[in-house]
Parts: structure tokens; C-alpha cells; sequence
């Protein structure tokens, strides 16, 4: 029997824990499976503590730790390490909830399919009747929206990448080798923009070879916040991983100023001016083009701060 730690890392969400824990509870199940619900409370300011008190008297499933270092990345990795004696690790966020046939299909995946990490369809609910006319289809990956279509498949490469808003993990991967882990570097706290570390985790497994499955019967419904749905949004968010990327990952250069070779003020502007251009011709793309220019401005600030310190 595999058993399961279906977890979930929340900060600040209590109005939307009791649906969600409601459909983490009931979940349907063979005999082939169980599971636990992991909690992992990052130092929530709001009734979270009271209202899973109320919920955890209706179902024993759930278990609450708290982690005290503040960060998406920490929760994670405490997730981790509070599951490493079950058999796999389910991961969703607090802003969704799962189909009822979600730990049965993540079941399969791992018993049957042998899978080492396995992810699934995560789709996009608005907080209003339908999205603004500005927002693009390709924006949607941008909230975590994920579908590969009907069939499963393995994944080989970068191009169907699975992130942490419904994934899973065979957590032997994580006992055999305890520098994977959620690079703590990319952590983001609170209501902060940005992000990265499932990023960089989808991208360890690639690199390691795991056997990754696409598994579209393990179905999320995303909520998205208001504030998210902004032009600002998408700016600030690209913003924030262009300074990751550039402190973190862009390679060094000689001859340089701290780091900025002039192609990329170059690259800064040109993407700039273009955006521009598109929003006064009110072309399609000029809010992923600003995006582009975000990310070069933050990549250069990144490339900075990391010769500063």
C-alpha cells in the first residue's frame, strides 16, 4: 500500500481553508493507497490556527506543524521532511482545491507507473465573471495554469514543465540525496512577487533523470487573487526573477562593470522601447514584451547586487 502525505503550506488564507480541507478530506481512495493531510502553517497572522482547530475535530486526517523561518521555500522543505516516512509527497497550494479523485490518480501514477515525480492539470479560476480583454492566453502560465491535454505521458525535457500548484514526489528521491531540496535562495515570503524554487526543482529532476509523469486526472482548480490580475502584477514578477536569475544564475563576464556588459543595457532599452511602441499602436503582445524588458532590468540588478555583496 502506498501512503501518501498530501500537504499543503499556507500563510494568511483562513477563509479559504475550510473548502479546501473539506475537499483534501474527502477524497476517494482504493485499498491501494491512504494518506495523511500536512499542514504546514508558516506563520499565519490571521484565524488560520483557530479554523483548522475547528476542522481537525471533524477529520483526524489532517496534521498542523508550524514553520517558524518565513518563506514559501522553508514550508517546503518542511513538508519534506515531516513526509519522509511515507511513501509520497503531494503538494498543492492553499488557493485551490483538488478533484475528488486526486490522491487515487497521483496513487496510480506512483504505484502502477513507477513514477518518481508526477503533475497534473491545474486551471485557472478568476475572482470576476471573465478575464480582462488585455489578458492574453499566453499569460496564463504565468498564474500557474497547466495542460497538457487528455493523455498522460513522460516527461523528458523542459518544454511540459510541473510546478508545485499540483505535483508530487516519490519521497525516496528526497532520503537518497539530501541536498534536493527547495533552493532556499529563490524563497519568497508573504505576499512578495517572484518565486523560482519549483523552477529549480523541476529543473534538479531533469538533470537527474527522474521519471516524470504527466497525469491530467490530477486536477486543480486554481483561485486567483485581484491583485494579481494587473498589468503591475506581471511586471513586478518578472522584475523579481530577473534579479534571480541574475544574482543566482547568469554567467560572469571580464571586462565588465560589475558585472553589466553593455549588450544587456542594450538589450534593457531596445525591449523597452519596442513595448512602448506596440502600446501606443495597441498591438498584441505589448504587455509580454514589457515583461521581457522587466526581466532584463531586474537580470541587471541582480548581476549588481551579486558583485556588491
Amino acid at each position: 500500500m502506498e501512503f501518501i502525505t498530501f500537504a499543503v503550506c499556507t500563510y494568511n488564507r483562513a477563509p479559504l481553508l475550510p473548502e479546501l480541507m473539506k475537499a483534501m478530506c474527502e477524497q476517494v481512495h482504493s485499498h491501494e493507497c491512504d494518506y495523511e493531510i500536512l499542514v504546514v502553517d508558516n506563520n499565519s497572522t490571521d484565524e488560520t490556527e483557530a479554523v483548522l482547530d475547528e476542522i481537525r475535530r471533524k477529520c483526524e486526517k489532517i496534521r498542523v506543524v508550524k514553520e517558524t523561518r518565513q518563506g514559501i521555500s522553508h514550508a517546503r522543505n518542511r513538508a519534506i521532511e515531516e513526509s519522509l516516512g511515507s511513501e509520497c509527497l503531494l503538494f498543492i497550494d492553499d488557493d485551490e482545491i483538488p478533484a475528488e479523485n486526486f490522491v487515487q490518480a497521483a496513487c496510480t501514477a506512483f504505484g502502477k507507473e513507477q513514477a518518481d515525480c508526477v503533475g497534473g492539470r491545474v486551471m485557472i479560476r478568476f475572482p470576476f465573471d471573465q478575464r480582462p480583454g488585455w489578458f492574453e492566453e499566453e499569460l496564463l502560465g504565468f498564474l500557474a495554469h497547466t495542460d497538457y491535454g487528455d493523455a498522460p505521458f513522460w516527461i523528458k525535457d523542459k518544454t511540459t514543465p510541473l510546478w508545485t500548484a499540483n505535483i508530487g514526489y516519490r519521497t525516496q528521491i528526497f532520503r537518497d540525496d539530501p541536498e534536493l531540496r527547495f533552493d532556499d535562495r529563490y524563497n519568497r515570503e508573504g505576499k512578495e512577487v517572484g518565486g523560482g524554487e519549483d523552477v529549480v526543482m523541476f529543473n534538479a529532476l531533469i538533470k537527474r533523470n527522474m521519471k516524470s509523469r504527466y497525469c491530467p486526472e490530477m486536477y486543480v482548480e486554481h483561485f486567483v487573487e485581484e491583485n494579481k490580475v494587473t498589468r503591475r502584477y506581471f511586471i513586478r514578477r518578472h522584475f523579481s526573477s530577473g534579479f534571480k536569475f541574475g544574482r543566482y544564475e547568469y554567467p560572469e563576464y571580464e571586462n565588465s562593470i560589475y558585472g553589466v556588459k553593455p549588450f544587456m543595457i542594450h538589450h534593457f532599452f531596445s525591449n523597452t522601447l519596442k513595448a512602448l511602441g506596440m502600446y501606443i499602436a495597441r498591438k498584441d503582445g505589448a504587455l509580454r514584451q514589457a515583461m521581457t524588458a522587466s526581466h532584463s532590468l531586474g537580470t541587471i540588478f541582480g548581476v549588481i547586487a551579486r558583485k556588491v555583496n
